[in-house]
């Protein structure tokens, strides 16, 4: 890391991601977007403001601005990843946060009145297990007890790091317990449900962390390439992907998370809202590289019209053939078949995609959506 830091890619190689990939694919949907970290004054950070600028993204920097220290030494330089690709095009991901135990930016301690201000005035944070890399247990839970403080949803996807919090220092244990109980939205893959229930059945590992949540409305779990799936207390909806011709999945789950939000401040209903999930996803997936390169709308109105779905019967049958206490179960289809069975009923793909488009066509006229 040493050597090729000492010789950076070109610039044509940088890339703003993190999450920095769903706040881009969050403003490309029309939200207004604020991201709150910490950027070192080199040249690293002066091209991530850079990206968010061009994107309509604020910056609220976590470091009080009376810190001169941060000018001369290498912990407070902005947090860079480097992207290491095989010729299978599988993916590894190395920075400095891997070679220490603590938090890279542990000297950060507490929210200043700027951060405060941002997650007031916001209807979401966002927070994922990458999180605990950059910044101390103590901090985060600080942003989470705010945010539920002050009314604003929080969501949180432990991500790979979930299992590994699990079994972590004390902090890290007590932080996770607290994001898992107190968000309002939980976001997963399959695997991570399981690592963090014991729970090989998505659905039933959903309801298991709903029901141990205190504030939790949706638990989202992505079965992979076959869809996903939203659980709350009184239903469950279900989304099959659309099908693309994937080139790389890198940010795929940033955008996708991206929509969720989307959704849930406009309140749509829950299988349209994972279905413009599915559908950023998927078009992002059609990229190479994420930040700048995920979704955009055009994209994602094209994907929509084809309405080309990954229908899988046997998988989603096997998956709901389960006694779910008479909640209504929801699953998008191309055709429209309701049955009496645990209130199952299939909901016709044109006819979401219908009810969604006169909005993303209204976002990509106007350039924003309702407020």
């Amino acid at each position: 890391m040493e050597r090729i830091s000492a010789s950076p890619p070109d610039k044509q190689y940088w890339e703003a991601g993190g999450n920095c990939n769903m706040a881009i694919a969050a403003a490309r949907l029309g939200l207004n977007c604020v991201a709150i970290g910490h950027l070192g004054n080199e040249i690293y950070g002066k091209f991530l403001l850079d990206v968010l600028h061009d994107e309509g993204i604020d910056m609220v920097r976590m470091r009080e601005e009376t810190d001169t220290i941060y000018n001369t030494n290498a912990c407070y330089e902005t947090l860079l990843c480097w992207v290491l690709v095989d010729p299978l095009h599988r993916h590894g991901f190395c920075s400095r946060a891997d070679f220490t135990k603590e938090p890279t930016f542990s000297w950060l301690s507490k929210l200043s009145e700027e951060v405060k201000m941002a997650i007031k005035r916001s209807r979401v944070l966002f927070c994922n297990g990458y999180g605990f890399d950059e910044l101390c247990p103590s901090l985060l839970t600080s942003a989470l007890d705010y945010a539920t403080k002050v009314g604003t949803a929080v969501f949180f996807d432990p991500g790979p790091r979930g299992k590994s919090l699990s079994n972590g220092t004390p902090a890290e244990q007590r932080a996770l317990s607290q994001f898992l109980k107190m968000s309002d939205v939980l976001l997963l893959t399959s695997d991570e449900a399981e690592s963090l229930t014991g729970i090989e059945n998505a659905v039933q590992a959903g309801q298991e962390l709903l029901k141990r949540g205190v504030r939790t409305k949706w638990v989202i779990v992505k079965v992979g390439p076959k869809g996903s799936i939203l659980i709350t207390k009184s239903s469950i909806s279900c989304a099959p992907a659309f099908k693309v011709n994937v080139i790389d999945t890198v940010g795929c789950g940033d955008s996708f998370v991206a929509a969720i939000a989307f959704g849930f401040i406009h309140m749509l209903p829950l299988v349209n809202t994972l279905t413009i999930a599915n559908s950023v996803g998927a078009a992002t997936a059609m990229g190479c590289g994420a930040g700048r390169n995920v979704a955009r709308l055009e994209q994602l109105i094209e994907l929509m019209k084809a309405s080309n779905l990954k229908e899988d019967d046997e998988f989603w049958k096997e998956l709901l053939d389960k006694n779910y206490d008479n909640q209504q179960i929801s699953v998008l289809s191309k055709t429209t078949i309701n049955g009496s069975k645990n209130m199952l009923n299939h909901l016709n793909l044109q006819k979401v995609v219908s009810e969604l488009l006169p909005m993303l066509e209204s976002a990509r006229c106007e350039g924003k959506l309702p407020p």
